[in-house]
């Protein structure tokens, strides 16, 4: 039967498998398999789908395989994409590598993270198998919650565009002494970046879209969560987002100046101070939440996640203004369900009440729009129950559509209990309902 050795090695009678030979183990490859092809994706350069990735390496397996073991194998240039960041302020570069390389990835992380995963600091929570983002708030919560009242919200300054790859394979080779691994992984850092035809090279970087940044990110920034830990620290990281939690703002202005210093000099990697600053807890949000300023320090949604939403919503509601409603409300809920499971944990409710509000009213916008003429508007208020000289004054009241959906007779005319009719989701009883099943 085949083991695991403590130095990440497989063995196999008497004979001990390379991590490469690991790598390319047909269970270790169906299992990468399955795993590239549930994430699916868009194509790379190259154009091929998830779909195609089967009968490629029925294909080309052999060949693919003789190269990554002799060490020669290179991976094709990366499709440069731009997606707007969160809140609307710039644009995120990923680089999507060719689907033949997110599988070789996958299978190189599935190796990989075994051998690192285990020694990551104990604060560490993004990209990590059995952690989370919600285990992230709630430390966080705990730290403020026994009077470390001020936090040091360090952000880095284009973290995966600024990686460089020397400091980096410095630290997987402490780790991985298989030259041909170590050789993959630069190359993997190394690959192109296309873009309209034209390939530039990359010399630092390591762009977020293929499977094997998050841990190539994470064994970077280990070192920096034991420099915290060292110094005696609370703090929680999830990916690059850091927070330090300390006791007033003038320990909060030293830890970050000095971790400024640091980071610079250890790992190259600059502090974004636009983004960064000491402050109290509640006057900042991390992984889209912040707490309420009283000492029981509850977590409540961060009102720029609320914007977030909004915008989403929309930008769905825009598309919706020439469809059925029931089928705009049903994409609208698609998008709550998931957005409320996320932000289960919030202890106020304030932010799911103020949505469901908001997010009526537009709706109760729209079917104003859709009535159109005033003799429509007459009718259709009419026939939802009201009387004709009220449904005459308010059809030529004279007033937009965004006032007469906050105004009485349509609240009467469509009712909050007729929109849930038609399927939408309240993200005030749903948080109720996730609250109670956990």
């Amino acid at each position: 039967m085949r083991q695991a050795s403590p130095a990440g090695t497989d063995v196999d009678g008497d004979r001990a498998l390379s991590l490469i030979e690991q790598v390319v183990r047909r269970e270790n490859l169906l299992a990468a398999h399955a795993r590239v092809v549930r994430n699916a994706g868009a194509p790379g350069v190259d154009g091929m789908t998830v779909d195609d990735l089967m009968a490629y390496c029925r294909a080309h397996w052999a060949r693919i395989r003789e190269q990554l073991l002799s060490g020669t194998y290179v991976p094709q240039p990366v499709r440069r994409v731009e997606i707007p960041k969160p809140g609307g302020t710039g644009k995120r570069t990923l680089g999507i590598p060719t689907v033949l390389d997110r599988f070789i990835q996958q299978a190189l992380l599935q190796v990989l993270s075994p051998i690192f995963d285990p020694t990551f600091s104990d604060a560490s929570y993004g990209f990590r198998p059995k952690r989370s983002a919600h285990q992230a708030v709630q430390r966080a919560r705990g730290y403020i919650a026994a009077g470390h009242r001020w936090v040091v919200d360090m952000d880095l300054e284009k973290f995966f565009d600024r990686v460089n790859h020397d400091v980096l394979m410095a630290r997987v080779a402490r780790r991985v002494k298989d030259v041909r691994v170590l050789l993959l992984i630069r190359r993997y850092l190394q690959a192109g970046m296309m873009e309209g035809g034209l390939m530039s090279p990359r010399t630092e970087g390591t762009p977020q879209g293929g499977p094997l940044s998050p841990l190539l990110s994470n064994i970077l920034l280990d070192e920096w969560d034991r420099e915290l830990e060292r110094r005696g620290h609370r703090f929680v990281r999830y990916a690059d987002d850091c927070n330090v939690y300390v006791r007033s703002k003038a320990a909060g202005n030293r830890v970050l100046a000095s971790l400024e210093r640091w980071l610079l000099q250890r790992l190259r990697l600059r502090v974004n101070r636009d983004k960064s600053g000491v402050a109290r807890p509640w006057s900042r949000k991390f992984l889209g939440y912040s707490v309420t300023w009283d000492r029981a320090a509850r977590l409540r949604v961060a009102p720029a996640a609320v914007q977030r939403l909004k915008t989403t919503l929309r930008r769905l509601l825009r598309q919706g203004r020439g469809r059925r409603l029931a089928d705009t409300v049903q994409d609208l809920s698609l998008v709550l369900r998931g957005w409320v499971a996320y932000f289960r944990l919030a202890e106020v409710k304030a932010s799911f009440e103020d949505v469901d509000k908001w997010l009526r009213r537009k709706l109760r916008c729209i079917i104003w729009r859709q009535w159109k003429r005033p003799r429509t508007r007459i009718r259709e208020l009419c026939r939802r129950g009201l009387d004709v000289a009220r449904a005459r004054a308010s059809a030529s009241n004279g007033r937009g559509p965004w006032w007469n959906a906050g105004a009485s007779h349509m609240h009467a005319a469509v009712p909050s209990a007729g929109l849930r009719r038609l399927g939408l989701l309240s993200l005030l009883d749903e948080h109720q309902r996730l609250t109670r099943a956990s």
